[in-house]
């Protein structure tokens, strides 16, 4: 089965989480998940419960509020927050989406030194 096709109701969805449809659109308003839309229909992928699994392990196992996880994600990517091991994340969508790690962050260049900064 193919793991990127949308195929899965938001009804459906929640039910194989264990979660009500609304936690669902609760992080899908939060920007975490983005269903396929038609319509007024969501359908998700395997790899999109994969990642809820994980959302809800860092808020209802590490205690990381949505705000919070929205905040870290921009940072850092959801391995680091919950310390994922290795075997986990390799079979992990976020490890490799482009989407949710997030950009590398450059530090600015010292000034450079100008002469007359060395003479004191």
């Amino acid at each position: 089965m193919n793991e990127d096709k949308a195929l899965i109701t938001i009804g459906k969805a929640s039910e194989m989480l264990g979660v009500h449809p609304r936690t669902l659109r609760n992080y899908e308003d939060a920007g975490l998940i983005s269903p396929f839309r038609k319509g007024s229909w969501r359908y998700y992928t395997l790899r999109d419960l994969q990642w809820i699994e994980c959302l809800r392990k860092m808020i209802h196992e590490h205690g990381v509020s949505i705000n919070a996880v929205k905040k870290l994600l921009k940072f850092t990517p959801c391995w680091n927050i919950i310390e994922c091991p290795y075997e986990r994340r390799k079979h992990c969508s976020a490890f490799f989406s482009n989407t949710l790690v997030p950009k590398k962050i450059y530090r600015a260049a010292p000034p450079a030194l100008q002469p007359d900064d060395l003479a004191a």
